[in-house]
């Protein structure tokens, strides 16, 4: 299977193979989660941690059907798992209904198991709910936007929310750690312009 860009510019630096990270970042009290998939976590976590009202947003792994994954192991296709992020936000400052269009406004809805320049199961973009309300939630916004008329189909899967698996140390904020390769990542893969054709009001 073709490598993803990603996995170049991690293999590039010499980061492949460290171990997965042993635990996930804690939830302050009062805070809430919400678990998305868009592709590449590296830019999905990005995304939402712009959003005021994020606390913090941690890359993982959801999905799958093996335990303690790698990112080696879901990078090569196979595992069942996706590429996810955990949002942990305040509840006070916004809502779940929030996130949800702020993620749909983030990624493309349009194609199955694929993310702008990433292919395979591995970069399916997905809603994952907790509870009951969320679900109701993810499925009238998914809804509304079929009836808005401004896309045919959406292939993003809404769906029980697995184990959540954090991912290995260095992928948590990679656009900090590592400016020059992520924003490279980023542009070559053509994330923003695909997202300004299906989201600009043209």
């Amino acid at each position: 299977m073709k490598r993803s860009l990603a996995t170049a510019l991690l293999a590039a630096g010499s980061l492949l193979g460290c171990a997965a990270s042993a635990e996930s970042i804690p939830v302050p009290p009062g805070m809430a989660t919400a678990i998305f998939a868009g592709g590449c976590f590296w830019c999905v976590e990005h995304d939402f941690e712009k959003l005021p009202g994020v606390i913090e947003a941690e890359s993982g792994y959801i999905g799958g059907k093996i335990p303690f994954p790698t990112y080696e192991q879901v990078a090569h296709g196979g595992t069942g798992h996706t590429e996810a992020v955990r949002v942990i936000y305040d509840p006070r400052k916004l809502g779940y209904a929030q996130l949800l269009d702020h993620f749909w406004r983030h990624i493309d809805p349009t194609v199955k198991d694929r993310q702008f320049c990433d292919k395979g199961n591995q970069y399916r973009s997905g809603i994952y709910y907790q509870n009951d309300a969320e679900r109701k939630l993810a499925e009238a916004s998914r809804d509304h936007l079929l009836k808005s008329g401004r896309f045919t189909r959406i292939e993003t899967e809404i769906a029980p929310a697995w184990k959540f698996w954090p991912a290995e140390g260095y992928h948590q904020d990679y656009h900090r750690k590592n400016p020059v390769r992520y924003s490279f990542y980023r542009q070559a893969c053509g994330r923003d312009a695909r997202i300004e054709f299906l989201w600009s009001d043209r």
